[in-house]
């Protein structure tokens, strides 16, 4: 599916130079680099030039072999030693700070001239939230905004007022048409598949309504722990890191009208109307966990109250969604990593077979696995062979790997940064949305659940599985 960008884009990006702020940060070293290496090696990018920055000096030649060694850790099998030498060898470095970024815009414009002046900036902002908003108006003092584009990493902000500070402080600088906020798991393939399942086919939009639906799950537990991140989960937990951003949008995919037609701002303009259509979460349908040991790691505060785990009930008061649960869950330290989301349907009128759970909703299951290797799945009862009329699960496999044979996904991250360098703004979040979000979650934030410990290994509280009862979390029954 190619959308039509509202950007006036060309066919083809013009030559970048892309300042990475935070560029010694984990999210650097884990995926924009490899991302970037294999836009290149498959001649996708355009002629580009990177320039990062950190916040302590290091020469050049040292943060190249950081480059090289990032690359070989987390894209070990894209290219080999040589060509990751030469993509880090295109790698400029120089520290810079909330307080003083001359010499990152002096270097920025020396990159510009030689690129020539059809070359276009494009500023990533990789860095805490707790430094987002000094690191904007740094940006405006050192002129890095003239002719950029501002990509901005999650969390927008703590809270609604924080949100609001850092729109303020961003449309100070640039207007909003150029900032793109960036979520990853809206760049993910099986995400915009939900798009084309419903409105490329006739087969599902006519029963994606209230009437068919009887549930929808969003699952996202992780196996990990913190791995070295205690000082941004204590800041930051659970809510504010998955739910308030990730799982919030994916709903949005879900719930959205169809457009009036296939452009970023017709479909961002849907996804804030199922925005303004949440109705704000009610702690008491909240279930907040801590996983045992949580307090025993390195960094984090022996009394800390920071959830690890998040169950919630999600209420969508519109025409087509009224009364339908929207279940969302995720946390640390799980049974199993999972990136699903499941659509029930109500079963038959009338219960013509005997089935032990006749009585439940979500006979037929319709399920996004949102992995790099996606497949979605529709399960519904059929006759097992054999002389008995024997009822039993059966499936409907959509296998992407099978089904286009020789093609190679972009990862995540991959499109969303051509999206970023095209001018396409589809798949990122505007300003009115994220600000609505936070007043959705705002009476969690204000009173927060307790959290409730749970095994590691586990699917986290047992308190969680009141939520989606009686059918249960689809992720725990496979």
């Amino acid at each position: 599916m190619e959308p039509t960008s509202d950007s006036g884009a060309g066919s083809g990006p013009a030559p970048q130079v892309f300042v990475l702020f935070g560029a010694t940060g984990d999210l650097a070293r884990r995926k924009l680099f490899p991302a970037l290496f294999h836009l290149d090696r498959a001649g996708l990018l355009p002629e580009t030039r990177i320039v990062a920055s950190g916040q302590r000096p290091r020469s050049e030649e040292d943060f190249r072999d950081h480059v090289c060694r990032s690359l070989e850790e987390f894209a070990p099998e894209e290219g080999d030693a040589r060509e990751r030498r030469e993509f880090a060898a295109g790698v400029s470095y120089r520290a810079a700070s909330t307080d003083n970024g001359a010499d990152l815009a002096s270097l920025v414009r020396r990159t510009e001239e030689e690129l020539g002046e059809d070359a276009e900036r494009l500023l990533y902002l990789s860095v805490p939230p707790s430094v987002m908003e000094p690191m904007v108006r740094m940006i405006a003092k050192e002129g890095f905004d003239a002719r950029a584009r501002l990509v901005v990493e999650k969390p927008f902000g703590t809270d609604l007022a924080s949100a609001r500070e850092l729109d303020a402080a961003i449309h100070d600088v640039m207007e909003e048409s150029r900032v793109f906020r960036i979520d990853h798991f809206l760049g993910k393939e099986a995400v915009q598949n939900i798009l084309t399942l419903r409105f490329a086919s006739g087969l599902f939009e006519p029963v994606w309504n209230r009437h068919h639906v009887g549930y929808v799950q969003i699952d996202v537990p992780e196996e990990i722990g913190l791995e070295g991140r205690a000082g941004f989960y204590e800041a930051t937990g659970a809510f504010k890191d998955m739910v308030s951003t990730h799982l919030f949008q994916l709903l949005s995919f879900v719930a959205l009208e169809p457009p009036a037609r296939l452009t970023a701002e017709a479909l961002r303009d849907e996804k804030t109307k199922v925005f303004e259509s949440l109705r704000p979460l009610d702690p008491d349908r909240v279930v907040f966990g801590q996983y045992e040991g949580y307090r025993e790691e390195e960094g984090v505060d022996p009394r800390s109250t920071a959830e690890t785990f998040v169950a919630l009930e999600a209420r969508v008061d519109n025409w087509r969604w009224s009364g339908v649960p929207f279940l969302l869950r995720t946390g640390k330290a799980l049974r199993a990593k999972r990136r699903t989301i499941t659509v029930g349907f109500h079963g038959p009128p009338l219960k013509m077979f005997d089935l032990a759970d006749e009585d439940c909703e979500g006979v037929d299951e319709l399920v996004f696995e949102l992995t790099d290797e996606p497949e979605i799945t529709i399960e519904v009862r059929a006759k097992r062979p054999g002389p008995d009329l024997d009822i039993a699960p059966a499936r409907f496999v959509l296998d992407f790997a099978r089904s286009f044979a020789g093609t190679e996904p972009l990862e995540a991250y991959e499109r969303l940064l051509l999206d970023v360098m095209r001018g396409d703004p589809m798949l990122f979040t505007r300003a009115d949305g994220v600000e609505r979000l936070w007043e959705v979650c705002d009476p969690v934030l204000r009173e927060p659940p307790e959290p409730i410990g749970y095994p590691q290994g586990s699917w986290g509280p047992e308190q969680a599985d009141a939520l989606a009862a009686p059918r249960g979390w689809r992720v725990s029954r496979d």
